[in-house]
């Protein structure tokens, strides 16, 4: 069963949706009973169901189920990936999924978008929009540069911008 064979219509056949989760209406096997949750999480915090041995992500079924359309991205706002609330489930395109990512732990400022430039010996603050980069300043104290930052993730990444 690939993407497109998935149907709002075989969805709701299948399961109940409550709070976030799916839940099998019939027994397909012993390790899916009826009114169960469906799927199981995995290391990357994301709940997959198997249907037809192919394994789906939770919350694109979800939103299948609520829109009757599956698109090439589904964001979760908060940034919760067990979060899987139809109001927590939005579309995106891969650019802005990117923009509502958390700080990465390889970030050595603790301000996201912000980065010690050694040659000026400034702070320096760049934005990224549709894959390509905006410089926005270079600053002398690291406060300043976080707040241009999240000025910045405001103006270019409007509602998908995080700050944390």
């Amino acid at each position: 069963m690939a993407d497109q064979d998935i149907t709002k219509e075989i969805l709701n056949f299948l399961f109940d949706y409550k709070n976030g989760e799916l839940y099998w209406k019939f027994s397909l096997s012993c390790k899916s009973p009826k009114g169960t949750i469906a799927g199981s999480v995995k290391h990357d915090k994301y709940r997959r169901i198997g249907l037809n041995k192919n394994l789906y992500l939770a919350h694109r079924l979800i939103f299948m189920m609520h829109h009757g359309y599956l698109p090439k991205v589904v964001d979760h706002v908060d940034g919760n990936r067990q979060n899987n609330c139809i109001e927590n489930l939005r579309e995106a395109t891969q650019s802005q999924n990117c923009h509502n990512q958390k700080l990465s732990i390889k970030n050595t400022s603790g301000y996201k978008n912000v980065r010690w430039n050694a040659r000026k010996r400034k702070w320096f603050v760049n934005i990224r929009l549709n894959y390509k980069d905006i410089h926005i300043g270079y600053f002398k104290d690291i406060e300043l540069a976080d707040l241009v930052a999240q000025e910045a993730r405001d103006k270019y990444h409007k509602e998908f911008a995080r700050h944390f």
